[in-house]
Order: C-alpha cells, then sequence, then structure tokens
C-alpha cells in the first residue's frame, strides 16, 4: 500500500474535513489506487525526453503598443447614474 489510513486521516484533518470510518476506508483505498497509477509513471525512460514548461508552443499575444485618442470625460460619464466635477458621484459606503 502506498499510503496508509492514518496517513489520509492526517491530510483529511489538515483539510478540516470530518470523514466517517467507513469514508476514510474508501478514500485510502482510492488515493492508493492513485498514488500506484502515478508510480507507474516513473517507470518511464524519460532520459531522452527535453523537459518543456509547456506541453504546446506557445507565442506571446500582445500587441503592439498604439496610441490612440482617449474616450474623454464626456462620453464615460454619459450613462452614469450620477457625476461630479468630472467623476463617477456613488454613495457614500463608510461612516
Amino acid at each position: 500500500m502506498k499510503i496508509s489510513r492514518e496517513e489520509v486521516e492526517r491530510v483529511a484533518k489538515l483539510a478540516r474535513l470530518k470523514m466517517a470510518p467507513e469514508e476514510l476506508e474508501a478514500m485510502t483505498g482510492q488515493m492508493d489506487a492513485i498514488l500506484s497509477y502515478v508510480d507507474k509513471l516513473s517507470e518511464l525512460d524519460t532520459s531522452n525526453i527535453e523537459p518543456t514548461s509547456h506541453a504546446v508552443p506557445m507565442e506571446n499575444a500582445f500587441r503592439e503598443d498604439v496610441v490612440r485618442p482617449s474616450l474623454g470625460t464626456e462620453r464615460a460619464l454619459g450613462n452614469a447614474p450620477a457625476s461630479l466635477n468630472g467623476a463617477f458621484q456613488v454613495p457614500k459606503v463608510i461612516e
């Protein structure tokens, strides 16, 4: 077995999970199966595999910065329910 019931209990406690004894048994079996599967991956020969940070090639999707005219205060505040001195006016939330 890759993981013991005590280890599952400890992880459950750290995660603040209350588990019934039968749930702990089931979880121990499930986690053991998962860890056994992951352990099988260590059997693969990866000596000729180059490490990568991404599975597929990635390119930067940013566009070039272009200076353009801004929206303007009048248009930005055009649909605002209330404005005051060129800014959005909102109800006071702190007393």
